[in-house]
């Protein structure tokens, strides 16, 4: 339960973001091989990004935090 009230006010502060992962992540249109990239910008600072290429064990991981639902 505790994980859900987490869950919950994530989306609440944040509800781009998570419609965004639950289009791509819940809605299946990620699959193995894509890319994914992620740039983190701190106030004053230069951004950094860095990038991931989906394996099926990343894929086999959602599955398995949908289940948590």
């Amino acid at each position: 339960m505790k994980l859900m009230n987490a869950k919950n006010t994530f989306e609440s502060n944040h509800p781009k973001f998570a419609a965004f992962v639950s289009r791509f992540f819940m809605g299946g249109a990620i699959t193995e091989g894509t890319i994914i990239e992620i740039t983190i910008t701190r106030p004053g600072e230069e951004p950094v990004s860095t990038n991931l290429k989906v394996q099926k064990s990343d894929l086999d991981l959602v599955e398995e935090l949908k289940n948590l639902r």
